[in-house]
This record gives C-alpha cells, sequence and structure tokens, in this order.
C-alpha cells in the first residue's frame, strides 16, 4: 500500500498512517475483516482517527513489516441497517451552509438527509462520531467565531464531516439541525455505550419540529 507509515508507539502498540481519510477507513476495515476471518495475530484494540489506525495490544512485532505491504481495497457500501437519527432541521447556520454550498436554504436539509453516512472514527467527547458520506465539493469551514455554548443534540458540518453533539460543550462546527433526544447517542449502561462506532452506517430522518 503506497503512503503507509507504521510507527512503533510504546512497547505493543504500532500507529499506522495513512495519506487520507477515505484510506483510513479502508484499512480499518480491512484490519476488520482479516481480524474477523483469523487472519491477524493477536490484537487488543484497534482505534481509527482521521488518517490513522493505531493498533493496541501487539504481541507480534513483525506484524508492522507485514502491513506496509498489505493490499487494502477501496471502502465499500457498508452492510447492515442503518442507524436511523430523527433531526429537526432548524439550526442558526443553514443559511451559512446554503450559500457555501450554493443552493437554496431550503435543498440543505433536502442534501443532508438524502445523504447515507457512514461513522469514520470517534472522539472529542463520549458518544460522539465523526460521519463521513458528502461529496467533497460539501465541505464546510468551521466558524470564524466558535460558540461558547452549543447545545445537546446539536447537528453539524465542518470539513468532510458531519456529527451530532452528546452533549453541551462549546463548539465551532457549522450548526443545521437538532436531534431531539441526543441521550441515545451515549449511555454508558448499555453495551456497546456509544450508539455511533466506528463503520456504523447512519441516516438522518428529517422530523417535525415539537414545542
Amino acid at each position: 500500500m503506497s503512503g503507509i507509515r507504521v510507527l512503533e508507539a510504546g512497547p505493543r502498540a504500532l500507529l499506522v498512517e495513512l495519506p487520507s481519510g477515505e484510506e483510513a477507513e479502508a484499512f480499518h476495515a480491512e484490519l476488520l475483516r482479516r481480524r474477523a476471518a483469523g487472519e491477524l495475530p493477536a490484537v487488543r484494540e484497534i482505534v481509527p482517527g482521521a488518517r490513522t489506525v493505531l493498533l493496541d495490544g501487539v504481541e507480534d512485532r513483525a506484524l508492522a513489516g507485514r502491513l506496509r505491504s498489505w493490499t487494502v481495497p477501496p471502502l465499500r457500501a457498508g452492510a447492515g441497517e442503518a442507524v436511523e437519527i430523527p433531526v429537526v432541521y432548524d439550526g442558526p447556520d443553514l443559511a451559512d451552509v446554503a450559500e457555501a454550498w450554493g443552493v437554496a436554504v431550503a435543498e440543505v436539509p433536502r442534501i443532508h438527509a438524502r445523504t447515507e453516512f457512514r461513522v469514520a472514527f470517534c472522539g472529542f467527547a463520549p458518544g460522539f462520531g465523526y460521519l463521513t458520506g458528502l461529496p467533497g465539493h460539501l465541505s464546510v469551514p468551521r466558524r470564524a467565531t466558535p460558540r461558547t455554548r452549543v447545545p445537546a443534540g446539536a447537528l453539524a458540518l465542518a470539513g468532510p464531516y458531519t456529527g451530532v453533539y452528546p452533549r453541551s460543550s462549546p463548539g465551532g462546527w457549522q450548526l443545521i439541525g437538532r436531534m431531539p433526544g441526543p441521550e441515545a447517542l451515549w449511555d454508558p449502561d448499555r453495551e456497546p455505550a456509544a450508539l455511533l462506532g466506528p463503520g456504523v452506517r447512519v441516516r438522518f430522518v428529517p422530523a417535525e419540529a415539537r414545542g
């Protein structure tokens, strides 16, 4: 695989760097496929990032050399049922996103809701997934001035990613809607605690505003 770097990260971990987010997602999917097929040496944890994948608890140190020689197929559409997230498209940044996309404001919810997303990786806060799926020309910049408080459930865009804030926090993403009942995103008493794990398919379903 061209452009890949495999770095040691402590005595039992390897950090794999990929040239792009798409290749990192494909590499992560290939790791999961090979582990499920019994073709990957014992690894305690596989953690995807924006352009990296961390393999922790690696016993076979020769694995680093083999990872560099892998042929990884492009990421294919995911299998299984998509998680459906209801969303009210009434965010304060709809007009800004519409301008960036070069469409009418009413088109933003339609474009967003007909896109099938996939969780590339998780982070920032428990339950927060970085979702990919929008075409590259629909990437939007972060706000020039971040908000000091973004409410829980806010549906937001930044760069190539879509995300839903599982709890209130400061944030600089463009807000285009809100998810009623965002507590479903993270439940420490549930297994798994995160509703949106890496590789999960996601579809946003427009909902009526209430209250």
